[in-house]
């Protein structure tokens, strides 16, 4: 299994700690978050590791390099202007496999991967999103999902029926992002257009996500590395 960590975003909500320091290197019981995400992928079977990066990726290409993983990790960096989530996969176009694993960089998913990988592998759709029954309850719903079967994804537009949330870790063909022309995009607009076109497989999952995107985040992700580990 091939996954891309999409870690390049600008981690406005947390300044002015992200001023000086990139999202994935704050620091949780005394190690940075994308430690946590890697030591993890390591038991999960994963066999290569993209990086996607843009804002202070050089401290996160620093500390990765000073570090010992059992998997390949390369990296692909935004450039002068931040690409979106979209984009940056599509800039890596070039060291990706025919399929492969999606997660952020601020995410922490406690599940199995590999099921979710295998029942794509069976699939003949485009993509898989991993969903969660949210009812509203970690963030605004955004899928409507009704009989084993998304009906749509929409990250901007709330409908009453959105009961289910993206977890954070996605499938993709590459062939999607051959046959997208541009260069900025979010990756919420290729769910939808997949979801639309009913090329959009979904894996169910019970475990809540965790996420350091915001203050209380961080805090229930210190929780459960406390409970988890201690």
């Amino acid at each position: 299994m091939q996954i891309i960590i999409l870690a390049g975003g600008l981690a406005k909500r947390l300044r002015p700690i992200t001023k000086t320091t990139p999202k994935a290197l704050i620091n949780i019981k005394s190690l940075p978050f994308i430690e946590y995400q890697l030591r993890y992928l390591e038991n999960q079977g994963v066999s290569s590791v993209i990086l996607c990066l843009g804002y202070l990726g050089e401290k996160i290409i620093k500390y990765i390099s000073s570090q010992n993983y059992n998997f390949e990790i390369k990296f692909s960096h935004d450039g002068k202007e931040l690409l979106g989530t979209g984009g940056a996969i599509k800039k890596a176009i070039n060291l990706l496999d025919d399929e492969f694993l999606v997660m952020y960089g601020d995410s922490f998913l406690p599940i199995d991967f590999y099921p979710v990988f295998d029942k794509f592998a069976k699939s003949t759709k485009s993509a898989l999103m991993t969903l969660i029954k949210n009812n509203n309850k970690w963030d605004k719903s955004n899928v409507v999902f009704k009989k084993n079967k998304i009906e749509l994804y929409d990250k901007l537009n709330y409908r009453n029926d959105m009961n289910y949330i993206d977890y954070g870790l996605s499938v993709f063909k590459k062939k999607v992002f051959l046959n997208i022309d541009e260069k900025n995009f979010d990756l919420a607009i290729t769910f939808k257009k997949l979801s639309l076109l009913n090329e959009l497989d979904s894996f169910c999952v019970e475990s809540r996500f965790y996420e350091i995107g915001s203050k209380k985040g961080i805090e229930d992700f210190e929780k459960f590395i406390h409970e988890t580990y201690n």
